[in-house]
């Protein structure tokens, strides 16, 4: 096989009939209602108990609600590229599969490899917010694990640590259960997200009592810079449903439940975000909120200490939700990679009882364990959102030019996106946008996350791609 560059821009052909065999294919158990759970519960995890009070205190007082909402917008934006993407292509591997068969194998590899830092850092990062409720409640209980334990070395906040045991090991349960079955993981996964919704609903009924109208003035002290800079932040909580388009394999009817799977989860999660954003800051002016825990501080305010422990032990369900989805998806685009193979083909292998990619699903989870045991969270978290960004920006060019193909673009499809071509250049732009304003480390660090990617492909992954093989 010879190196043209015209070999790298090889176009991945879409058999929808070809993934039939049970040694390659996965089990299809997944409805709509399924898929909106995964999405809840990817989206709304440790950030809706955390970020309102952060973004408020740093960026944009009481109006951080727009800072959701605009958040919400873009992503809703890519959402609907990606239920047309979803309802045309439905095969296991997300923003990866959908560019390799409309740019080709050489972006549809840049973008793979940003959505594994982007899966491998989340479980990462969400992991050791875990392990430290976790800690929280099990300190109400007199029990406290050993210093060099608790959390990773460097974290400044805890000096002496050495290795999160706690993250460490939620990170493998995680994976353990994964191995069980997608039916068995998204019955945990839904009563957890209903535990969930109920904890966040019990605060906002509770707070509304305490509002003071007085707090949400000024609305907005730091102008509408403050709100887009918010709104960069803020995105992080809903990159999640990413991980909802990764199961499209997995859905007994892809074409209808997929866009009706990724878009209610968002409109579920926003409406959840926006509610809590707007009680927190009327219960607590908003100069007060730049704390660890500001659900909990205001609870504290509102003499309402006993919901402060009910909320803590919502805020560990909600991660673990994120956790189990978040591994998940890290799993089906490692399965969709290696099955291209692009990655070895041992992690593409099948239990025979659970069709379940076991091998892939451990090594997964081992590596994310690992970075969230030995790295502090300010470190990991700060390649997530640009990963998911560069994803999202891609996705939305991808629909003009899907609608432009001649075999895909006229393939069946349930959904399509409104105001075309409009909303996915719309989309776009506004991804681009939101990538302008984060931090020059979270550039440099992903320019060297993608040359190590680079490495992997010219080494492995380019001489091994099935694509290529089948056009010469």
């Amino acid at each position: 096989m010879k190196f043209t560059l015209k070999n790298l821009f090889v176009r991945k052909h879409i058999d929808l009939n070809a993934i039939t065999d049970s040694k390659q294919g996965l089990e299809k158990n997944l409805s709509a209602f399924s898929l909106s759970m995964m999405g809840v519960g990817a989206i709304v995890g440790s950030g809706i108990f955390i970020l309102p009070g952060i973004l408020a205190a740093q960026y944009t007082g009481p109006g951080v609600m727009f800072s959701f909402l605009l958040a919400a917008v873009v992503c809703s934006l890519a959402a609907l590229c990606y239920s047309e993407f979803s309802s045309t292509i439905p095969l296991a591997g997300s923003a990866y599969t959908y560019i390799y068969s409309i740019f080709g194998e050489f972006l549809a590899w840049i973008l793979g490899w940003a959505l594994i830092s982007e899966y491998l850092f989340a479980v990462s990062s969400v992991a050791v917010s875990w392990s430290a409720y976790f800690q929280n409640i099990l300190s109400g209980f007199g029990l406290k694990l050993p210093v060099a334990l608790t959390a990773a070395a460097g974290t400044s906040s805890v000096p002496g640590a050495v290795f999160n045991l706690p993250a460490f090991i939620i990170v493998l349960l995680i994976a353990l259960l994964l191995t069980g079955g997608i039916t068995e993981s998204t019955r945990v996964n839904n009563v957890m997200v209903l535990i969930k919704i109920s904890v966040i609903v019990l605060f906002v009924v509770v707070g509304a009592f305490y509002v003071k109208p007085s707090n949400w003035h000024p609305f907005l002290p730091f102008g509408f810079h403050g709100v887009l800079t918010g709104a960069s932040v803020a995105f992080y909580a809903y990159i999640g449903f990413d991980a909802v388009s990764t199961a499209s394999e997995e859905v007994k009817n892809p074409q209808r439940d997929m866009p009706i799977g990724i878009i209610t989860s968002l409109i579920i999660t926003t409406l959840l975000y926006t509610v809590l954003s707007t009680v927190l800051t009327g219960v607590v002016h908003y100069t007060k909120l730049n704390v660890d825990d500001p659900v909990a501080f205001a609870l504290g305010l509102m003499n309402q200490n006993w919901i402060a422990g009910i909320i803590s032990v919502g805020a560990v369900v909600g991660m673990t939700t994120v956790l189990l989805v978040m591994s998940y998806g890290g799993t089906r685009l490692l399965f969709a990679i290696s099955r291209d193979g692009l990655l070895p083909k041992a992690l593409m292998k099948l239990n025979r009882k659970t069709h379940v990619p076991v091998l892939n699903t451990w090594i997964f989870g081992l590596i994310a364990a690992v970075f969230a045991a030995i790295i502090p969270l300010d470190r990991i978290a700060e390649l997530v959102n640009i990963g998911t960004l560069f994803a999202f920006a891609l996705v939305s060019v991808g629909v003009v030019f899907l609608r432009k193909d001649k075999v895909l673009g006229n393939a069946p499809k349930s959904f399509k996106v409104p105001l075309y071509p409009y909303l996915p250049w719309l989309s776009f732009i506004f991804c681009i946008v939101l990538m302008t304003q984060l931090r020059l480390f979270t550039w440099v660090a992903f320019v060297i996350w993608l040359i190590i990617g680079l490495i992997v492909y010219f080494s492995y992954g380019y001489w091994h791609s099935l694509t290529r093989r089948e056009e010469e």
